[in-house]
């Protein structure tokens, strides 16, 4: 009883923040005070367009800490997995996405784009027609992701040398576009 009463107590005390041994060295005079960061979000769509699908990838992490996971975060998760060539765990965060909203357009997109990767091109082709539905024809990429996957599925034969990979064009908004590689 009598130790059980010390833990408790012990638990209740406050910490002071971190001891002398884990402070760093003071910031150099001048230096701003940052009191909010940049937006995961944000940043992480500069880094798609740039290139860098991990740090990304990372930055969306930090998006989901600040926003929670909600549609566009996990549909912006599943596209960072998706330029990493990490194909299971993109399709489960925009089956994930689309789950918490069915009408979040580039999560169908992206799903598709998923889908054709994989080699899917009927299921493909279902949610590339589900997203321009939702999209109302509006957009030329889903609309030229569409074209494609019904090429493929009414000729399963279909080949263009020319076209052995796909490439995912942000095209801002959330809004991909799949696109051939040379």
């Amino acid at each position: 009883m009598r130790v059980g009463l010390i833990f408790l107590v012990a638990a209740c005390q406050p910490t002071g923040g971190l001891s002398p041994l884990y402070e760093g060295p003071p910031p150099p005079p001048g230096t701003p005070e940052v009191r909010e960061a940049v937006d995961g979000l944000v940043v992480g769509h500069r880094l798609m367009a740039a290139g860098e699908y991990e740090l990304a990838l990372k930055a969306y992490l930090r998006g989901a800490a600040e926003h929670g996971l909600t549609v566009d975060v996990l549909s912006a998760l599943g596209s960072a997995n998706l330029r990493l060539g990490r194909l299971g765990q993109s399709e489960d965060l925009l089956r994930r996405a689309i789950d918490a909203d069915d009408s979040f357009v580039p999560a169908w997109n992206n799903l598709g784009v998923v889908l054709m990767e994989t080699g899917e091109y009927g299921e493909a082709r279902r949610v590339f027609r589900t997203a321009y539905g939702l999209d109302n024809g509006a957009s030329d990429e889903i609309r030229q992701n569409l074209r494609l996957a019904i090429a493929k599925t009414e000729n399963p034969a279909y080949y263009e040398p020319e076209q052995k990979n796909f490439e995912l064009m942000r095209r801002g908004n959330g809004r991909y576009l799949l696109l051939s590689a040379p």
